[in-house]
Order: C-alpha cells, then sequence, then structure tokens
C-alpha cells in the first residue's frame, strides 16, 4: 500500500515541537525522517546525564558541557538531512513563545511533561487556530491527543479540579534520581519511540486535511490514544471538550499588524499603536505575565526595586543576601497587568517588560479590542 501522505506537502509544512526530551527528540527524528524541511523547536533546559538512556538526539559529550537541547538537536537535525531549516526558541512555551509565531504553523506538537505547559499550548494555538497534538509518556504508557480548534480544547477537559493543578511540576531529571536510587530503570526509549511515531503520524495527518473530510484517513481529535505496554495493550477513548463559554479558546482575531517590536520602547509603542489603530489612547494588556517594578517586606516595608516580568523575580530574590529565602507570602508584589500614558517607565523596551519577539499584543482603545502582532 502507497502512504498516503504527499512528500511536498510535508516538506512545505511549517511545524513547532514543544520540548526536547526522550519524546521531543523521537518526534523531532521523525520529522526529519519524513522529509520535514521548516521546523521550529522549544525548550529552556539543558542536556543533563539521565537523558542519555532514552534520547537519541543527545551524547555524553553535550551532557558534560550542559549544552541547551535546542542546540543540540538544532545541530544533529541538520546533520541527518542538510536541507532542514531548524529555528529555536530556548525557553519557556509559557512566556518566551509569541503568538505571531504560532500563528504561522501549520501544526504544533507537544512533547512536555506537566499540565500547565499543556495548557500554554493550548491557549496559544487555540488563539492562533492552529490544531496540535499532544504526547504523554510514564515508564510503560503513552498517550497522544489531538486537538484542533473549534472541536476539542484541552483546558475544557481537565474541568475545574485539573484546573487548579495546573501550576504543579515534577520535573523529569528528578523522577529519574528518584528511579536510580530505588534500583529503576527510567522510563524508557521504548515507549517514547512509540508514543513520538504516533504523534508524528497524526500531525502529518492533519496536514492532508482533504484525506481527512473524506474517511481516507482518521485523526485521533476528540479521542485518545492508550498505549500500555505491561501487557501490550492499547484502546482508544473518547475525549473530546468544547465549553462555548471557555475564556482559553477565545480565538484572536482578525489579528493587525504593527512595526512594533520587542526592541521598540514602551513609549513609542504607545504611540505608534495609537496612530495605526486611530486612538488617543490605548492600553496593552499583559496576557502572559505581569511586570514588577519593586517588592515590599510586610513586615517593616522595606523595599527591593526589581523593574522584572514577574517570573524572574524569584530568581532576582535569590541573588540578594538580605532577600534570600525570604517567603513570598511575606512580601506584596506591586506590579503592572496594563500598560497605559500612566506607566512611568516608558523608556523600557517591549522585551523588558517579558513580551517575546513576534507577540501579538492585546490592545483595547475607546473603540474596542484589537489584536496587533509585532515584527
Amino acid at each position: 500500500m502507497n502512504s498516503p501522505f504527499r512528500a511536498d506537502r510535508i516538506s512545505a509544512a511549517k511545524i513547532m515541537v514543544v520540548g526536547c526530551g526522550a519524546l521531543g527528540n523521537e518526534v523531532l527524528k521523525n520529522l526529519a525522517l519524513m522529509g520535514a524541511e521548516h521546523i521550529w523547536a522549544v525548550d529552556f533546559d539543558r542536556v543533563e546525564s539521565g537523558n542519555l538512556s532514552r534520547s537519541v538526539l543527545f551524547s555524553r559529550e553535550d551532557a558534560l558541557k550542559g549544552r541547551f537541547k535546542v542546540d543540540v538537536v538544532a545541530e544533529r537535525l541538520a546533520g541527518m538531512n542538510p536541507r532542514i531549516e531548524i529555528n529555536t526558541v530556548r525557553g519557556d512555551v509559557a512566556f518566551d513563545v509569541g503568538l505571531g509565531l504560532i500563528r504561522k504553523m501549520d501544526v504544533v506538537i507537544g512533547c512536555v511533561d506537566n499540565r500547565w505547559a499543556r495548557y500554554c499550548i493550548n491557549r496559544l494555538c487555540m488563539r492562533a487556530g492552529v490544531p496540535w497534538v499532544d504526547g504523554g509518556i510514564s515508564y510503560l504508557e503513552g498517550t497522544v491527543r489531538v486537538f484542533v480548534p473549534g472541536k476539542n480544547c484541552y483546558a475544557c477537559q481537565l474541568g475545574p479540579e485539573g484546573l487548579k493543578d495546573l501550576a504543579r511540576r515534577i520535573p523529569c531529571p528528578e523522577i529519574i534520581r528518584r528511579d536510580e536510587q530505588a534500583g529503576k530503570a527510567p522510563t524508557s526509549s521504548i515507549i517514547a519511540s512509540v508514543t513520538g511515531a504516533v504523534q508524528v503520524q497524526e500531525a502529518l495527518k492533519l496536514l492532508h486535511p482533504e484525506l481527512l473530510e473524506e474517511g481516507a484517513l482518521t485523526s485521533l481529535c476528540g479521542r485518545m490514544f492508550c498505549f500500555e505496554g505491561e501487557h501490550m495493550t492499547t484502546r482508544v477513548v473518547e475525549l473530546a471538550a468544547w465549553d462555548d463559554d471557555c475564556p482559553v479558546h477565545d480565538r484572536w482575531e482578525p489579528v493587525k499588524e504593527t512595526a512594533v517590536t520587542a526592541e521598540t520602547t514602551v513609549g513609542q509603542a504607545l504611540e505608534m499603536l495609537g496612530k495605526e489603530l486611530g486612538a488617543e489612547k490605548v492600553t496593552i494588556h499583559l496576557s502572559a505575565d505581569c511586570f514588577v517594578d519593586r517588592v515590599i517586606r510586610k513586615d517593616n516595608n522595606a523595599s527591593l526595586t526589581v523593574m522584572l516580568p514577574g517570573r524572574k523575580v524569584a530568581e532576582r530574590l535569590g541573588q540578594d543576601p538580605d532577600w534570600r529565602g525570604f517567603p513570598f507570602s511575606a512580601l506584596y508584589q506591586h506590579e503592572y497587568r496594563e500598560i497605559d500614558e500612566r506607566f512611568p517607565y516608558k523608556s523600557l523596551t517591549v522585551g523588558q517588560l517579558g513580551i517575546p519577539e513576534k507577540e501579538v499584543l492585546h490592545v483595547s482603545t475607546s473603540s474596542g479590542e484589537a489584536y496587533m502582532e509585532m515584527q
């Protein structure tokens, strides 16, 4: 039987892979072998020795040098296929991937290990109208799901209790060390290989919508593929959820272009957006994070100037001996979630607020809401 996938469709597709660990290694390797030539890899982590037993693209030397995973996979994929255009984002999908970049993708493949990261991928893809394929592995078990805007939403599947548990993360290296100390083998390369193969297969199906519509192919959209290796069982579970009132899958549209970049100052950005939208006053909403100018101790009102996105405040406190180890519950955080003409630090750049390149800015004016894609 001939393959239903068209080589030209695969080579022309723009595909983002979020997470470059064991699962991401397999997905990236399979995409390269299938002929994908436009790949974006996203990860903030470095290669560790615990990655080597199940990550085909990493070497011992990579771990010894503590190289960033995205740098390593880019190098190895280029060696597999010189025609591959491999772009990397060394950062967190929650904060460092602009929605404008997601909008250019044909499909996103999630290879992450926690609910919060999946939630963030889902939020971006739903806003951009881009389908994504989720994969998860644990020991000898693997799962794959497909989410298509308008049909299936990860946040809708979580439910109230799942949403409460979003921020809980147990890093893979910690799990691996715990298992090794107990004399157990870590999550195997076998389950990563099986799951990654199914993810890529589902992603390629999404590149052929006409075959899905006519029934020549069947997607996992609204269903979950489960593989259990201990007793060699597989099953497909119906798992579709779409709540019309869910704010997470609101589509951001229409999107207009703005000349604002990450290097533009806040003052310039407000002026430029005002002219582009024909408005005297504009407000930029920081949808992913806040900007913090200072923290204040509750016990004595001592303050520390930080001038950072909220996600970086804890690290800044850890660098100061007078504030290191201070619990956040004992601090007030003075923050901004909306940027307008009253913002006192207009000489800061848009990037210094924590807004990534290619972001789509959520802007409000007296005339309503607007979505402006940065250069």
